[in-house]
């Protein structure tokens, strides 16, 4: 029997780990058979990279878009349950959302959550983007026929934290995104760096720049091996500042293949965040052949496994040792990062886990 899917894309635009989700997700089910899909997206600013999008990756896929900013949305949904989407996209049996929770006249909610990191590190988190995501929960939890959490440290997490009976919430991890499966030559690589005033050897570290990903503490640990390797800082600018100095460089939001360049010249990907939901920066560092450091906290041993070198994200003293670690000892770490990124390759795996958790919603 087919189901009838409406699913929202508005994170797709924003270069976030999210957005990646999303796309891979969308993708993939796009392929099955038994699935009628329509997409729902909102945005003023990226309304062309929504479209731009659908046409080319979507192209028999039918779909809703708005010029409204997301925050227009937001308020309808989440605070005055207003608008929807059934009423702009035709009836479906399943509706599956993000941090935007629509009201539903009788299609089942389902909801990804990438993690609550803001419950467990409120100082770390902006006021705004909190006060969001608290209503956004507060509506999962009565109205979500199931929850999708993409590790098992963040099931127990919305078990414990929101409250949410653990029989609706379901395991489904995440796999390498297309959009990190570009190889470049040596030759290319190099020639993108020197572009960029990249001076090897470098140590580097993708993500918003927040203060959850704990790059203070990652700076004082770099600090001490200055002298020998410089620090590479790379994402969109979240609610932190980073104040440059000498050997570091923060580099701000970069394009696909800059990043693909950043990974392949680097010694060590540093990921020693006080918490992740996921961390698909773990699976990139794996997939470009560099040994990863992250931290002993939350998902990040779950899925590094043995792969990566594991640090308390609290301790300076950790982080530098692990960093010694990984570079004195990089091919043994880089081939057990080859053999973990298997257990995460194939984002039809995804799909199917999740169609499956639509046919339970439609049918509780």
């Amino acid at each position: 029997m087919s189901l009838r899917l409406g699913i929202d894309i508005s994170a797709i635009p924003y270069n976030r780990g999210i957005s990646r989700y999303t796309s891979n997700l969308v993708r993939a089910l796009a392929h099955h058979k038994d699935l009628h899909m329509r997409v729902f997206g909102t945005s003023r600013g990226q309304y062309h990279n929504l479209q731009t999008f659908c046409t080319s990756e979507l192209t028999h896929v039918p779909r809703t878009l708005l010029k409204h900013p997301v925050k227009v949305v937001e308020v309808l949904w989440n605070r005055l349950h207003f608008l929807s989407p059934e009423l702009l996209m035709g009836d479906m049996d399943v509706f599956h959302s993000w941090e935007m929770q629509p009201p539903l006249k009788h299609a089942a909610l389902v909801s990804t959550i990438h993690d609550v990191a803001m419950l467990k590190y409120p100082k770390t988190a902006d006021p705004y983007v909190l006060e969001i995501h608290q209503r956004s929960w507060k509506h999962l939890k009565k109205e979500a026929r199931a929850i999708i959490a993409v590790s098992h440290a963040t099931k127990q997490d919305i078990v414990e934290l929101l409250d949410i009976p653990q029989e609706k919430v379901h395991v489904v991890y995440e796999a390498i995104p297309d959009e990190s499966r570009l190889q470049l030559t040596h030759t290319r690589a190099q020639e993108i760096l020197k572009n960029m005033s990249i001076v090897q050897p470098y140590i580097f570290f993708i993500g918003t720049l927040e203060p959850r990903k704990n790059l203070r503490q990652l700076i004082r640990a770099w600090r001490p091996l200055k002298k020998h390797v410089r620090l590479v800082l790379a994402g969109a600018q979240g609610w932190e500042t980073i104040h440059t100095e000498e050997g570091l460089m923060c580099l701000g939001s970069v394009s696909h293949e800059q990043l693909a360049a950043l990974y392949k010249g680097a010694e060590v990907l540093a990921y020693p965040s006080l918490y992740e939901g996921f961390g698909l920066p773990i699976l990139d560092g794996f997939y470009h052949r560099i040994p990863v450091v992250t931290s002993n906290v939350s998902s990040m041993p779950e899925i590094a496994g043995d792969a990566a070198v594991l640090v308390d994200p609290q301790s300076t003293e950790s982080i530098r040792e692990g960093l010694e670690t990984a570079m004195h000892h990089r091919e043994a770490y880089i081939k057990r990062g080859v053999a973990q990124l298997k257990k995460f390759s194939s984002w039809d795996r995804v799909a199917t886990e999740t169609m499956k958790v639509y046919e339970m919603a439609r049918l509780t």
